[in-house]
């Protein structure tokens, strides 16, 4: 321990697995140090109050489209990940995978060179990119834009092999409509984090993409084939599939609260759901509206739309997806935090450094008080301005 280190008392800490009651949790150069019992807290370290409520992880948002006002659509420049990163720590997510929806090649490899710069210049905040198309269904394309979806060719391929590389993390959204199980294979053996999403497949078809190395479904009954008697779609793939993960939209808005909660309750392990806010660039700031591919999409209570009402990402972040989804499944916050920052962290294989307040991670929390507001951001061990 040196004489930078901090005692974090007097709140509850959820260490990204179990909570822990009457333990310090302690912080050494922008790292965690380790949850400690009272009596074994170092001399040297200068002591935090913190009234009540739970200390947690950051939380790790891996489907971010914008914020701060800007959406990365319309900028896939370094400038705006950190505009982005900033606005999401403020809210929390301490941890982002800044989102590109579908668009032009040359759009697609500004994201990927833009976050290639954010990482090799230490941007707090971008781990990596989620590239959300183009490679979807027609059929469930929901705000994207139509023009801009397209099959994967082999010069697709072979920029994503390259780009994986460049990248600590790269999760690509896919629907087996435009990506053949070879592409598939071929993407996830390289280290891609295949999503499946935007599609209209049948069971079967998700079925074999998972097979081919598909681990995670994009937001969980929205723009896909909905479980029915005869058909499982791609919804009942998310939920029997034991090596799938999902995200889900807990705005109450993108799914019902109790199609939410029984999902939850349905849900085949290994594979976990988690959070995500698919947030745009409304997040952390009072517009009222923005465009997406020259398409104006509008905020009014609490929703986003396009101007014939289909919704186009979510006005939301992740501490209020925590508190509605307790509120409405009654489940333990533990394990609420934990599809936050644990599950999501794990998924993209930073859990060694994210979404855990073990020792050797990054020194990044939030407090929420009992009612589950948040009331502060740490990054690194430095406190964040709300």
């Amino acid at each position: 321990m040196t004489n930078t280190a901090q005692a974090f008392v007097g709140a509850d800490i959820f260490d990204g697995t179990a909570l822990h009651t009457n333990r310090a949790l302690v912080l050494d150069g922008g790292k965690v140090a380790g949850v400690l019992p009272l009596g074994d807290i170092p001399e040297t370290a200068a002591r935090v109050a913190i009234d009540g409520g739970t200390l947690a992880p950051g939380f790790v948002d891996i489907q971010v489209n914008g914020g701060g006002g800007i959406l990365f659509n319309d900028a896939p420049s370094l400038d705006t990940l950190r505009a982005m990163a900033k606005a999401h720590a403020r809210l929390g997510a301490t941890s982002i995978l800044p989102t590109l929806i579908t668009d032009t090649p040359a759009h697609v490899r500004a994201a990927v060179e833009a976050v290639e710069q954010a990482v090799a210049e230490g941007v707090a905040g971008i781990a990596g990119l989620h590239l959300e198309g183009p490679h979807l269904s027609l059929a469930r394309k929901g705000a994207h834009d139509p023009a801009l979806i397209r099959p994967m060719e082999d010069a697709d391929l072979a920029f994503l092999l390259e780009a994986v590389r460049r990248l600590p993390v790269l999760k690509v959204t896919v629907a087996p409509e435009s990506v053949t199980p070879v592409q598939m294979r071929r993407l996830a053996d390289a280290g891609v984090l295949l999503a499946l999403g935007h599609s209209d497949a049948s069971h079967a078809d998700c079925v074999t993409a998972a097979e081919n190395g598909v681990r995670c479904v994009t937001h969980l009954f929205n723009a896909m084939s909905q479980l029915t008697n005869r058909e499982p779609g791609l919804v009942g793939a998310a939920l029997d599939q034991a090596g799938l993960s999902a995200g889900l939209i807990a705005d109450l808005i993108h799914v019902h609260p109790a199609t939410l909660a029984s999902a939850l309750r349905a849900k085949r392990g290994p594979g976990r759901m988690y959070l995500v806010s698919d947030a745009m660039a409304t997040a952390g700031s009072e517009i009222t509206h923005f465009t997406l591919n020259g398409r104006r999409i509008n905020r009014q209570d609490g929703r986003l739309t396009l101007e014939d009402g289909t919704l186009a990402g979510a006005d939301l972040d992740l501490a209020t997806a925590v508190r509605n989804v307790v509120r409405v499944t009654g489940l333990p916050l533990s394990q609420v935090l934990a599809m936050a920052t644990s599950v999501p962290a794990t998924l993209i294989g930073q859990q060694t450094s994210l979404g855990h307040l073990r020792p050797g991670a990054r020194a990044d929390l939030v407090h929420l008080d009992t009612t589950g507001a948040l009331c502060g951001v740490w990054q690194g061990g430095a406190r964040v301005a709300l």
